[in-house]
């Protein structure tokens, strides 16, 4: 059996463009992506915490230390400049492979630059 788990993702990251007319995609600086363990072309899961809009596109790079956070295409409408967003892309694992596996978090400031890294989440106190 195959297990679908959190990869990596880019948390309260600030959308910085919304390019309607670009071709579908978020362009994220590429050295958050490398942090995240994102790769160019990927999947991903865009959570607006702004708007509460969820929605799928893919990964194209931004330049390095840029900050750069681009909704671009027909997602471009969910979206508007300044809204805090997740970015989370997933995988498949075999149960073996799940049991080590620990997935990559970067916590961002609202001018998307590391707050911190991490790959545990704490658990959730009632």
């Amino acid at each position: 059996m195959l297990l679908n788990l959190l990869k990596g993702k880019l948390h309260m990251a600030t959308v910085t463009q919304a390019e309607l007319w670009y071709d579908g995609s978020c362009a994220i600086d590429s050295r958050l992506v490398k942090l995240a363990g994102l790769r160019e072309f990927e999947q991903i899961d865009i959570y607006n915490v702004t708007s509460g809009e969820r929605f799928t596109t893919y990964v194209i790079l931004a330049d390095a230390g840029s900050g750069t956070i681009s909704i671009n295409g027909a997602a471009a409408r969910k979206v508007q400049v300044g809204d805090r967003i997740i970015i989370a892309a997933f995988a498949q694992f075999s149960e073996a492979e799940a049991e080590n596996f620990k997935p990559k978090l970067v916590y961002l400031n609202q001018d998307n630059t590391v707050e911190r890294t991490s790959n545990t989440i704490p658990v959730q106190a009632a």
